[in-house]
């Protein structure tokens, strides 16, 4: 959008409208409710993802060393080159 110069140089015209203490303070309040609402989502999604991790770690470890044991054990060879 382009201003031309009278638009620029015009006065602008005042807004009767004031903003007291306790407008800004309950905008605060509104902001801070709206930040811990977000952090306790993502804390409780943090904790949920730091469940299933342990969970699958957990269970590849159980399913390894079942399949070990079937297995009869670790099979090491060595061979001595001359």
């Amino acid at each position: 959008m382009h201003w031309s110069r009278s638009e620029l140089a015009a006065p602008r015209k005042r807004c009767d409208m004031a903003v007291e203490r306790s407008d800004i303070e309950a905008k605060l309040r509104e902001i801070e409710a709206i930040v811990d609402e977000t952090k306790e989502q993502a804390k409780s999604t943090g904790v949920m993802v730091a469940v299933v991790v342990v969970a699958v770690i957990a269970l590849a470890f159980l399913f390894g060393r079942r399949k070990g044991k079937k297995m009869g054990g670790a099979r090491v060879e060595v061979y001595r080159i001359p």
